[in-house]
């Protein structure tokens, strides 16, 4: 008998599961005395693996060892309590608990009849974060692996909206050349959902950022949009965003949501990071005119614990949506379910999305928002932004830094006084190499710059205040 055709030894799954638990739970107790970055060169975990896959099994006590040996000296790792790149990843144990049963489970979730609690536990999740949100009653939701997926599907309603459906029907050849607004300052899923849905980077209007929220100016939207429509285009939609990567640059959501409605633009809002901020009461004038949206967007798997990947994807009109992407072949349509339209309507996500398989998303969602509570969640959403508004104030206090963006919320951008592109990026290199926290870059305005974001669930105040040790230490 053949290693493939031995009966599962379910105790021994037990005991390494047992084991892993274990190894998870040693993992984040001993976090914060790695360096944040992975200190590899390219090609040093690589040359570790064997050229070819084994011929019989191997015990999976080696497969373990290779584990801490191999894998774990090449991970950054993104749950490390001074992990201010980027924008966080969070992973709560609850979602790690929920994780672990949803692999147990393995449902392929892309039906109603497929794994019919999985997708009433993902109606009721996003029913359950809409109002958590302090979003209106009228948005209904579905869980996508990320943002980028929401927009591509955002902008694929915005061209058949457009275009009556022709796009899907008969391709974009002959047709009107389409255009989609948004501000420079959005995220670069803008432009490759623009890319895949076949609109072309070139159709794609970046208005340039204006005032201190460095959003686009309405004016020039309702500008823009007038002279393409002059030269014969055809505009298509906009996407606004709050928070944006970059320095957290955020649209005047009324005014430019007001735009797109009074020219019948469908609209959609990136909220990836900044949205999950709005379970405040106190933070929502950031997002001012959210109703006025067609969609939108925000990340659970970034600053609300559930960890990667679990994007909430709200829509006023599901059907303009389903109505783009659903197809229907017979082996996908469930027979012999009847419904009222209420609670008893069955829903297939599948045609609310680009990919037809779906994982169990909402599992990690509910256990998180159970564990926590929106009261826990939003201590620590309050806790990072306080803390990270304290290393802004101490950096702006001394001479050798200047502030180029003030804070959004826990995010803002600042750079050595004086010192030029070269100076900024070896600030960064000896900061980094340092591995005591990690930092990434952007550009404000042509020039360099240092981000920095508290957002990890594991960070603390004393782990932000070692980030302005750190980073006075390194100012030379």
């Amino acid at each position: 008998m053949t290693d493939s055709n031995r009966p599962t030894d379910w105790p021994a799954f037990a005991r390494h599961a047992s084991q892993i638990a274990d190894w998870g739970a040693h993992y984040h107790e001993t976090l914060g005395d790695r360096p944040v970055r992975a200190p590899l060169t390219p090609g040093a975990t690589r040359a570790q693996l064997p050229a070819s896959p084994p011929e019989t099994g191997e015990p999976m006590q080696a497969i373990l060892a290779d584990l801490d040996r191999i894998i774990l000296p090449g991970i950054t790792h993104w749950q490390h309590p001074r992990f201010f790149a980027y924008f966080p990843a969070n992973a709560a144990p609850a979602s790690m608990l929920a994780e672990f049963a949803a692999a147990i489970l393995a449902p392929q979730c892309m039906l109603w009849q497929t794994s019919p609690a999985a997708t009433e536990l993902e109606q009721q999740m996003m029913g359950w974060l809409g109002q958590a949100l302090g979003l209106p009653e009228g948005f209904a939701g579905v869980i996508q692996d990320s943002a980028s997926s929401a927009t591509l599907a955002a902008v694929l309603v915005m061209r058949e909206r457009a275009l009556n459906g022709a796009g899907n029907r008969a391709g974009l050849a002959g047709q009107n050349r389409l255009r989609v607004y948004a501000s420079s300052e959005a995220h670069s899923s803008v432009e490759r959902a623009v890319r895949v849905a076949g609109i072309g980077a070139e159709n794609l209007v970046s208005l340039p950022p204006s005032g201190p929220r460095r959003g686009m100016d309405a004016r020039a939207l309702a500008a823009a949009i007038a002279a393409d429509r002059a030269a014969g285009h055809l505009p298509a939609g906009v996407v606004g965003c709050i928070g944006a990567t970059s320095c957290g640059a955020s649209d005047d959501l009324r005014a430019v949501l007001g735009v797109a409605r009074e020219e019948g633009l469908y609209s959609h809002v990136d909220a990836a990071w900044a949205g999950a901020a709005m379970i405040c009461p106190e933070l929502r004038g950031l997002w001012d005119g959210i109703e006025l949206a067609d969609s939108l967007v925000v990340n659970p798997h970034k600053w609300l614990g559930a960890q990667f990947d679990c994007s909430a994807h709200f829509l006023r009109d599901p059907a303009a949506l389903t109505g783009t992407l659903a197809m229907t072949p017979e082996y996908l349509k469930t027979h012999g379910i009847e419904g009222d339209g209420g609670h008893d309507a069955h829903v297939d996500f599948s045609e609310w999305s680009v990919p037809l398989g779906r994982r169990f998303r909402a599992l990690k969602l509910w256990f998180v928002l159970r564990h926590h509570g929106l009261e826990g969640l939003r201590a620590m959403i309050r806790n990072h932004i306080a803390w990270s508004r304290a290393l802004h104030d101490t950096l702006a206090a001394d001479a050798r830094f200047e502030i180029v963006t003030v804070p959004v919320l826990s995010l803002f951008t600042f750079r050595l006084r004086g010192g030029g592109d070269e100076a900024q990026l070896a600030l960064l290199q000896r900061v980094n190499d340092d591995g005591r926290i990690y930092l990434t870059q952007t550009r404000i305005d042509g020039r360099l710059a240092l981000r920095f974001q508290a957002g990890s669930l594991a960070t603390r105040a004393e782990d932000v205040a070692l980030a302005g040790q750190v980073l006075g230490e390194m100012a030379l």
